[in-house]
């Protein structure tokens, strides 16, 4: 537990330091250099360590297509290919490793779900936070998600079963933007068998799409994550 606390202390005080850096910049500035970090990061063979000799996620240089390609593909990327899709308008790239069992989040309906995460900040090259661990398996991050008319919205619950490793770095119940985007696409369900695993995207999510630590300091973050029905 001890080590797991110091290395949340240890990304916040990052997360300081890169306050720091940013001042004296414009805004203007600042979103050119995450616009080139975004950039630099997608043509290079990106890997999230969570140590200096163990590798956590292996991203790869990734193959950004069109919504248009996206639609004609049934709404799914390539994972062979390492296909993710650019959504223009948010500027958050997406890829959906598996959409999961269940059904998509009907207009009208709310449900909490499970999330299971890891955070990359891409500006600082460095495994933000993740509650891929034993200290957060009792505490997963829980979205109460709802649909109205087609608009996602969510925020995370806090108190005896939730109050995540998210809500703990960052003290928001607001759920990133980007984080909601995979909901048009994935199903929320229990996986019921090996061979339906549950719905898990790869995102990279610029700034306006963040949460609010990166929205303030203006950095770009990579996510793996996992949803699951309550």
């Amino acid at each position: 537990m001890r080590n797991k606390i110091a290395a949340l202390c240890a990304g916040l005080l990052l997360m300081a330091g890169l306050e720091s850096c940013n001042d004296g910049e414009t805004y203007a500035e600042q979103k050119e250099k995450e616009r080139n970090a975004i950039a630099a990061f997608l043509g290079r063979d990106a890997v999230v360590m969570e140590s200096e000799t163990d590798t956590l996620i292996h991203i790869g240089k990734i193959n950004v297509i069109s919504e248009s390609q996206f639609y004609q593909q049934d709404s799914t990327t390539n994972v062979e290919k390492n296909e993710y899709v650019l959504f223009n308008s948010t500027g958050v790239y997406m890829q959906i490793i598996s959409k999961g069992p269940g059904e998509k989040l009907k207009p009208g309906e709310t449900k909490r779900v499970y999330c299971r995460f890891t955070e990359y900040n891409i500006m600082a090259d460095s495994l933000q936070i993740t509650n891929n661990s034993f200290f957060w398996d009792p505490r997963p991050d829980i979205i109460e998600a709802s649909n109205t008319s087609g608009t996602i919205s969510g925020s995370f619950v806090t108190g005896p079963t939730g109050w995540g490793a998210m809500y703990t770095a960052y003290s928001d119940k607001s759920v990133p933007a980007g984080w909601l985007v995979p909901f048009t696409y994935i199903n929320i369900g229990r996986q019921v068998s090996t061979e339906q695993p549950i719905a898990k995207v790869r995102l990279i999510v610029p700034h306006s799409q963040g949460q609010k630590d990166a929205s303030s300091r203006v950095y770009p973050c990579f996510y793996e994550i996992s949803y699951q029905e309550e």
